[in-house]
């Protein structure tokens, strides 16, 4: 597979409905060689079973099953350390993100980026995928994270990315679940890499539950380590600049 341009990572537990139309799409529309690496969290669901499946028919499919592993952050770090390509993505594995919107994140890149996020606040952009709780708590965050950290980014929390592999050679990725973006994009910012937002529409998940909170209490759990992420590196940047 020494000819792939692109590994795009996909974390899954739990997936077993979406996962072959999200990889069938990925390799239907994305113009560039791209392999697809799906980080199975051992899913009850059989997930991996299909992946497996359509990894016997086709070669560009890999599967990496974690039996002694959990955790969102760990799995794309993990699918990250397996990449042999020059570049890398993931996103989200419920179909909320459309796979055909992959192909304009690895352009972006390809003309001159090192990280493109796929992003809901630029122009262009939407979020139809959350109810009104979830969307009033996502504007918060990213609103809060680039009051304090920089306009430079809308959309912190994306976690549909496509960046440059050398990238990860300086920024490891940090955190437990979704705040990794907001400290991975900082970060990157503060080294001088590119990072460009390409808009795109979140919609509904395609079936089964949602790993992300569904309710006012599971939203303030989540958003403390997002608030948390954005002070620490808000007050990091201070104390550089304190130092300078």
């Amino acid at each position: 597979m020494r000819d792939m341009i692109l590994t795009m990572i996909l974390p899954t537990y739990n997936e077993r409905e979406n996962i072959r139309p999200l990889i069938e799409g990925i390799l239907g529309t994305v113009r560039h060689p791209t392999q697809v690496l799906v980080v199975d969290d051992d899913s009850p669901d059989g997930t991996w079973r299909v992946v497996e499946e359509m990894a016997r028919e086709d070669p560009r499919i890999r599967l990496l099953r974690r039996r002694d592993a959990r955790g969102l952050t760990s799995a794309i770090a993990t699918g990250i350390a397996q990449a042999d390509t020059e570049l890398v993505g993931w996103m989200d594995c419920d179909l909320s993100m459309p796979p055909e919107r992959v192909a304009d994140l690895v352009d972006a890149v390809m003309a001159g980026a090192d990280i493109a996020v796929g992003s809901r606040y630029v122009p262009g952009g939407r979020d139809v995928g959350h109810g009104w709780l979830g969307r009033m708590f996502s504007r918060a965050i990213n609103l809060f994270a680039a009051a304090l950290l920089g306009w430079e980014i809308r959309d912190y929390t994306s976690g549909f990315v496509v960046a440059r592999r050398r990238v990860f050679d300086r920024i490891p990725l940090r955190g437990d679940y979704g705040e990794y973006c907001i400290d991975l994009l900082t970060r990157a910012l503060r080294l001088g890499y590119r990072v460009v937002e390409i808009p795109y529409t979140c919609v509904p998940r395609h079936s089964g539950e949602s790993k992300t909170a569904t309710n006012f209490w599971g939203y303030i759990r989540r958003g403390r380590k997002y608030v948390a992420t954005v002070v620490r590196l808000w007050w990091e940047t201070r104390s550089v600049k304190r130092g300078a």
